[in-house]
């Protein structure tokens, strides 16, 4: 654990003794402890560190409190260990604009610190960085299925995010740790088809069996499946706003370390698979602003990027 606190905070965020630094936590499950092990290492690199705790949010992509959001822009590193995820908020975004350097670990604990932390950082921006540079370049993706998805949306125009690969040294940068994945933004309005979610669905978890998913025009306009698809569904129908059923997001990851255990922060890092994002995709290039953004991880996908086939159930071609 001590190891795997010194890479976020000398290699990941390469802390400075003259940087004020924030960490933010609600303190559920392993947060207490990692935040209090974190803080106390911090302490010994920068003589300005504040720990803040803050209230559970209810699910991903939901804004912190006003008072939260305004504290965030004052620190020059800040360390986010919460349940639900803020790294897709107005507030982090607002925070990275003045260059702030976020590092944001939803559901972190202490298993996937010591798993996925410590890894090969070249390595895995090096390839990370090959699907960003065709993702940039690509007008259209489609992802197929063994599971029975064929879904299409285009990206013309969009740029990618993930370069830093957990690697947080430029003013504004930030990221999920543990990290890799390289992400982009659909262009709202273009996808089509079906897409079945089979290894873990943020707001529900590691899945027993698939979720079916089919989208018109931008949007999920069916979900099916068991009890979790359910609870899916009636999950997004709470946020009472069309956008939460926004295709908001196409990630794939890169982090060989990772694997499915029902944690999305760990989940849509695992090497081979892609994730498919509902909601927010406001804070990395799209136009949708809404309380929610909720990833759903699909297994070994054959994706498209154009004509070219880029992923083969799971496997890099290049």
């Amino acid at each position: 654990m001590k190891n795997a606190v010194q890479v976020i905070l000398n290699k990941c965020m390469g802390l400075k003794s003259n940087e004020k630094c924030l960490i933010l936590t609600d303190n559920s499950d392993d947060k207490k402890y990692i935040s209090e092990l974190l803080f106390e290492e911090a302490s010994k690199i920068s003589e300005i560190v504040e720990k803040q705790i803050i209230s559970v949010a209810k699910v991903n992509g939901e804004e912190p409190e006003d008072f939260v959001a305004e504290k965030m822009k004052e620190f020059d590193v800040i360390l986010i260990l919460t349940d639900k995820s803020m790294t897709h908020t107005k507030a982090r975004k607002n925070a990275s604009t003045q260059g702030t350097r976020i590092a944001s670990m939803p559901g972190i604990n202490k298993d996937i610190m010591e798993r996925c932390i410590d890894v090969n950082y070249d390595e895995m921006k090096k390839l990370t960085n090959k699907i960003c540079d065709k993702l940039d370049v690509t007008k259209k993706v489609r992802i197929v299925t063994k599971q029975g998805s064929d879904f299409t949306f285009s990206i013309n125009g969009r740029l990618s995010h993930g370069r830093e690969a957990g690697i947080n040294s430029g003013k504004g940068d930030y990221s999920n740790l543990p990290e890799a994945e390289s992400f982009i933004a659909p262009i709202e309005g273009t996808a089509n088809g079906i897409y079945v979610i089979d290894a873990s669905q943020a707001g529900v978890g590691k899945l027993d069996s698939p979720i079916k998913i089919t989208v018109k025009d931008g949007f999920a306009v069916k979900i099916e499946g068991d009890i979790k698809a359910t609870e899916f569904d009636e999950m997004l129908k709470n946020i009472n706003d069309k956008n939460a059923y926004n295709i908001a997001e196409l990630g794939i990851g890169t982090n060989k370390k990772a694997i499915i255990t029902g944690i999305i922060l760990e989940d849509e890092k695992v090497y081979g698979t892609c994730h498919i994002a509902l909601g927010n995709n406001f804070g990395f290039g799209g136009n949708v602003n809404v309380g929610v953004h909720v990833d759903g991880v699909i297994n070994s996908p054959t994706i498209y990027f154009d004509d070219e086939k880029v992923f083969d159930e799971g496997e890099f071609l290049f």
